[in-house]
């Protein structure tokens, strides 16, 4: 099922690449893997997938040791300040800070462990009250603030666009999200690189990658639905 799943994301990751101009070797699919079991990762692996998500400190954690070392994890949920210690040195990507204080204990943490933390500054684009991420207006001065952080570094930004029946309807907020990066871009500020765009999911990311998303990040189109414990 998972190789399956993979071939028809791809194939849909070519065909919005081609009508945006885009080479697809440009985009990065990142492999939702939370709450899933290490043997569905390692059918993914066996399939050529070494990009993986996580949400969740702990389980990423427990992963990153148990599975091969060549898997780049990405860390995609939101990130507690006292779970950030699971989190430096194992994440290539943390994808969700969305506060100075949170970057200040990342900070931290990788001058504790003498390693550079690459990261993105999460975007609540939407403006929804449930989903984390500083505003827009706000997000270029926190893009300053962290990058007087000499052991982190601001690759770009990430959203979480709203779940929506019609996938059209999130292309205005991946619009926005990718204007706000070429303006924070054009301000040359040190030690930021606003190479990443962090944006789409199973519902939206053919969209996303039109809009010029660089990472999306498919769950439920690789592996299924998600599935919960039940206490």
């Amino acid at each position: 099922m998972i190789r399956e799943n993979l071939e028809k994301v791809e194939a849909a990751m070519r065909e919005a690449c081609a009508r945006s101009g885009r080479n697809f070797e440009d985009v990065t699919l990142i492999s939702v893997s939370k709450t899933k079991p290490k043997e569905m990762i390692e059918e993914a692996y066996a399939c050529g997938k070494r990009q993986f998500g996580e949400n969740k400190a702990q389980e990423m954690k427990e992963k990153c040791i148990a599975l091969p070392e060549d898997i780049v994890w990405h860390f995609i949920g939101h990130l507690q300040t006292n779970k950030v210690k699971y989190i430096v040195g194992r994440a290539a990507l943390i994808h969700s800070v969305d506060s100075l204080h949170l970057a200040e204990a990342i900070e931290a943490e990788s001058a504790k462990k003498n390693t550079i933390s690459k990261i993105l500054v999460e975007v609540n684009v939407a403006q929804e009250e449930t989903k984390f991420g500083v505003g827009t207006e706000n997000a270029c001065q926190l893009v300053r603030e962290i990058a007087k952080f000499p052991h982190v570094k601001v690759e770009g930004l990430m959203t979480i666009a709203p779940f929506v029946e019609n996938p059209e309807e999130n292309r205005p907020i991946f619009c926005k999200l990718r204007e706000l990066s070429v303006d924070i871009a054009a301000k040359n500020i040190d030690n930021v690189s606003m190479s990443v765009l962090s944006m789409g999911m199973t519902n939206d990311f053919e969209i996303a990658i039109e809009e010029g998303a660089t990472h999306i990040r498919v769950g439920t189109g690789i592996f299924g639905e998600r599935e919960y414990a039940v206490l």
